[in-house]
This record gives C-alpha cells, sequence and structure tokens, in this order.
C-alpha cells in the first residue's frame, strides 16, 4: 500500500498514529525532513497540545512552508486533532494566532454550557457518535466514506473549528446538544478533531480509506 509520512514536530502521538496505519498495510516514515515530506504519496500532520505551541514548532522547522507545498500540490493531506486545528486560518486558543490558511476558518472554544444553559466538562473527552454536518448529504468521497452516521469514535479536546463555507465541514458530534465540529475537509486537504488511531476499528476504517484516496 501507499507509503505515508507522519510529521514529527515534537507535539503529537507519533507512536499511535504510526502504529494505526501500520496495522492497515501502510510503511510509515516519522520524520521532520522536508524532502521526505515532499516525496511522499500521503502526509499526516498529527498533533496534541496548544495551538500556539503547535505553530511556532512548525514554522521553526520550516515546515508551514512544507505542508503548503503539500497541499498545493495535491496530495492527501490529513490533520488529526491539533492538526486539524492548525489547517484553519486563526485560532482564539490564548489570544489569536495565524494557522496554516488550508481551510478557510478559525478554531473557536466549545462552548462551555449546553444548550439548557447548564454547565458540561470542558475538555471534551471521550466516545462521542458522528453525525452529518447540516448540508452534508453523505460521507462518500472522503476518507470517512466507510462509516455510518452513529459511528463512536474518540476525543480529547477543549477547542473546535468553524469553517468558513459551511461546504468545508463534514461531520459533526453532539456534545450538550451543541454541534461540535468533527471532520472537516476542502478538496485534498482533510481534518479529523477526534483520534483515528485510538477509534478501534471505526478509527481503522478512517485510515485505510484516507490510504485508498
Amino acid at each position: 500500500m501507499s507509503d505515508v509520512v507522519v510529521i514529527d514536530y515534537g507535539m503529537g502521538n507519533l507512536l499511535s498514529v504510526r502504529r494505526g496505519f501500520e496495522h492497515c498495510g501502510a510503511t510509515v516514515t516519522v520524520t521532520d525532513d522536508p524532502g521526505a515530506i515532499l516525496s511522499a504519496s500521503r502526509v499526516v500532520l498529527p498533533g496534541v497540545g496548544a495551538f500556539g505551541d503547535g505553530i511556532a514548532e512548525l514554522r521553526r522547522r520550516g515546515l508551514d512552508r512544507v505542508l503548503k507545498d503539500v497541499a498545493a500540490g495535491g496530495k492527501p493531506l490529513l490533520g488529526i486533532c491539533l492538526g486539524m486545528q492548525m489547517l484553519l486560518d486563526e485560532s482564539d486558543e490564548f489570544g489569536k494566532t495565524a494557522g496554516l490558511g488550508l481551510i478557510p476558518g478559525r478554531v473557536i472554544p466549545i462552548p462551555a454550557t449546553t444548550v439548557e444553559g447548564s454547565l458540561h466538562k470542558i475538555p471534551h473527552v471521550g466516545w462521542n457518535e458522528l453525525v452529518l454536518s447540516p448540508g452534508q448529504s453523505d460521507w462518500k468521497d472522503t476518507p470517512l466514506g466507510d462509516l455510518m452516521a452513529g459511528d463512536a469514535v474518540y476525543f480529547v479536546h477543549s477547542f473546535m473549528a468553524d469553517p468558513t463555507d459551511s461546504r468545508h465541514r463534514v461531520a459533526d458530534c453532539l456534545y450538550g446538544g451543541i454541534r461540535v465540529s468533527a471532520a472537516i475537509g476542502r478538496e485534498n486537504v482533510f481534518g479529523c478533531q477526534f483520534h483515528p488511531e485510538k477509534s478501534g476499528e471505526i478509527g481503522l476504517k478512517v485510515l485505510k480509506r484516507f490510504l485508498a484516496a
């Protein structure tokens, strides 16, 4: 199966992401080498931690420009958790911080209250069911193409993506009755707020579909 480069910038679940793709039959390279990233068939940007720290590390290593070249070249690019958030224009976490600008939109806090107005736990941690985002009729042309609405995946996050164009919002979950973005996508660039590498068989279906893109 096609080779995959998982970008190592010091802030990601590299081992679990690597093992997930290897379980799916992929040859995986974990690196921050620009040449290796640009020559890969598919690129994965994982991430755990704060938006500002992640972007700063990408820029320090020159990987922000590399990722923009990957996206412009039409290669499949998958962002996971913080990696997904950094695909957007900016984040409100700890003040405004510019992102990669690959999908128009911003990263905003998950509302601290439910639709009924009561407080609920932040961060959003645990298993939650995926639902189609408004305006989406199916997931057939995305890495979620082998999933069904109601399939549960694993989340750990306090902020969520808010794409400018609703067509770039692919899947949501409901948390306290509020729609929270679970997956976004634009052309060859896709992002999962949830962790497919920690989501069992459902998550492996996402990784396999990405490998087939």
